[in-house]
C-alpha cells in the first residue's frame, strides 16, 4: 500500500510554475529521498508534502496530495509536519 500519493500536482509562485504535473507514489515503511541538482525542485516538492509552502505568499497548489488516503489539506498541519520530515544538507 502507498503511504503517500501525489496526483497531477502543479505548484506556482505567482506566475512562475515551480512544479508541473507531478505524479508520485511513496510506499509505506520505506525511506524516500529526493536527489538532484540545485534548483531542480527537491525542496519545493518536500515543502509541498508537509504544507510548508502554505507559508509562502503568492503560492498556489493544484492537484492532490494524499497521506493514508486522506487529503493533506484535511489534516492538522502540525501533525502532518511531524509525520513528513525533512533532512537538510547543511545543519
Amino acid at each position: 500500500m502507498d503511504k503517500m500519493m501525489v496526483k497531477n500536482l502543479d505548484l506556482y509562485y505567482g506566475d512562475f510554475q515551480a512544479l508541473d504535473d507531478v505524479n508520485l507514489a511513496i510506499p509505506e515503511n520505506q525511506i524516500t529521498a529526493f536527489i538532484g541538482p540545485s534548483g531542480c525542485g527537491k525542496s519545493t516538492m518536500i515543502k509541498t508534502l508537509n504544507r510548508m509552502n502554505d507559508l509562502i505568499e503568492g503560492g498556489k497548489i493544484e492537484g492532490e496530495v494524499l497521506l493514508d488516503g486522506k487529503s493533506i489539506q484535511e489534516l492538522d498541519v502540525n501533525t502532518l509536519r511531524k509525520r513528513v520530515g525533512m533532512v537538510f544538507q547543511k545543519p
